[in-house]
């Protein structure tokens, strides 16, 4: 599977797009997610510059995403941002003004020049691999998992080896690119799923996909997909544990460990607070459905060419199956922030252009 061309977050703002279905961002983040990060982030810097009785630097802002993602919801909010940063930060307004840019293109290699990065923030990303694992791919001869599309309880340690060195790769990568594009003092603010075990096939690492690969064979069993489909496709995803991010940054040896935490956080983003009555586990049964949807259908469709009847008829298995789950048990995500800061020997605090990168 090329990631890259398949992965992306379904368009627009219509029933299963992501825009609307965001689920656990939007209880973090009332405004549009991306742009409400901006906005902290610009009062964080006002405020610092104020009590170092320094001006407001201006700010360059870089959104970057893979190459097939829709930039153009994006830019239609737009002109609104900057009504509000002018109205009621002043920004905007000379000297201090926001300058915003795309860049489309994979992060787990160079955007950038060298040294020209003040911060970097990552959202809910990190956890898609680049590639599926090497010897897992679909054309492979041999089949590892079958009836599964990611790591269980069942697969064979060669697989839990396979998706485990794929990260460790991607993540060193991504982590020695940014390195060479921060300037010395620069930090870096990254938030993505991963799991508190060693263990990759405990639940909160993994039992999404197990319950995904539930509604599949189900699908097989009715005759609407081909059991060896599901046999060839595995997730390009890994959630990692703790110790696993502490290994990879201290090999590449540019950052600073400054704060490394998770987080428990419901699937549902806590928006159904009673599962145990039927109309609870439907609600938060379908809600959880449409917001893996969102990200997922893309590849989905792309390996199984299903048409939009049966993608529909499978998320509502889907939906079923996790209202029934989450009625039983609330199986968390476990979501980590780290923050980075690139090691320098001086930083000048004089007020520069301020270049923030976010993905």
């Amino acid at each position: 599977m090329e990631v890259v061309q398949v992965l992306h977050m379904n368009k627009g703002n219509g029933d299963t797009s992501y825009a609307k279905n965001s689920t656990v961002q939007t209880r973090v983040a009332p405004r549009p997610n991306t742009l409400s990060v901006i906005s902290q982030i610009m009062d964080i810097v006002r405020a610092t510059s104020g009590h170092l009785r320094r001006r407001v630097p201006e700010f360059r802002l870089f959104f970057n995403d893979l190459y097939s993602n829709d930039f153009n919801s994006l830019s239609m909010l737009l002109p609104a941002f900057y009504k509000m940063l002018k109205e009621e930060k002043g920004i905007g307004l000379a000297p201090s003004q926001c300058f915003i840019s795309g860049v489309p293109g994979s992060f787990y290699g160079r955007l950038f020049p060298s040294n020209s990065l003040h911060f970097v923030y990552s959202f809910s990303s990190l956890h898609w691999l680049s590639q599926v694992p090497v010897g897992l791919e679909s054309y492979a001869v041999k089949h590892l998992n079958k009836g599964k599309v990611y790591i269980s309880k069942s697969s064979p340690q060669s697989m839990v080896n396979a998706y485990s060195s794929q990260f460790q790769a991607d993540f060193s990568q991504f982590i020695k690119s940014r390195s060479q594009e921060l300037v010395p003092g620069g930090r870096m603010v990254l938030s993505f799923l991963g799991r508190k075990s060693i263990d990759p096939t405990t639940e909160d690492g993994c039992y999404q996909w197990e319950l995904l690969a539930e509604a599949l064979m189900s699908l097989v069993k009715e005759g609407l997909i081909e059991e060896d489909k599901v046999a060839s496709f595995n997730a390009p995803y890994y959630a990692p544990c703790a110790e696993e991010l502490k290994v990879e940054i201290l090999k590449e040896g540019s950052f600073i460990i400054d704060r490394l935490e998770a987080f428990e956080v419901d699937w549902d983003g806590g928006a159904v607070a009673d599962t145990h009555n039927e109309q609870g586990k439907m609600m938060v049964g379908e809600r959880v459905a449409k917001t893996i949807r969102a990200v997922v259908e893309s590849m989905l469709e792309s390996h199984f060419r299903l048409g939009q009847d049966t993608m529909d008829v499978l998320f509502s298995k889907f939906a079923e199956i996790v209202g029934n789950h989450l009625s039983k048990t609330r199986t968390k995500y476990i979501n980590f922030v780290i923050s980075l800061v690139r090691k320098a020997s001086h930083i000048n605090l004089e007020a520069q252009p301020m270049d923030v990168f976010l993905f």
